[in-house]
């Protein structure tokens, strides 16, 4: 797989995190968000790593 194939996989991914993360947090169901928020933080390593700017694709912004 290439850097590029990787990079958007997981922008792609980083992306639905956020959509769930934000639907757990709304619902109040902190068990679902905290498993959410490992992924998210490891998601948000990858593409740091590979260079992506979060700056405006992270709603999270934790």
């Amino acid at each position: 797989m290439s850097k590029e194939e990787i990079m958007k996989n997981a922008m792609d991914d980083f992306g639905e995190i956020q959509e769930y993360m934000t639907s757990a947090h709304k619902e109040n169901a902190t068990e679902t968000y905290a498993k959410l928020k490992k992924k998210y933080l490891r998601l948000k390593a990858l593409l740091n790593n590979l260079g992506v700017n979060l700056t405006d694709i992270d709603e999270i912004k934790e």
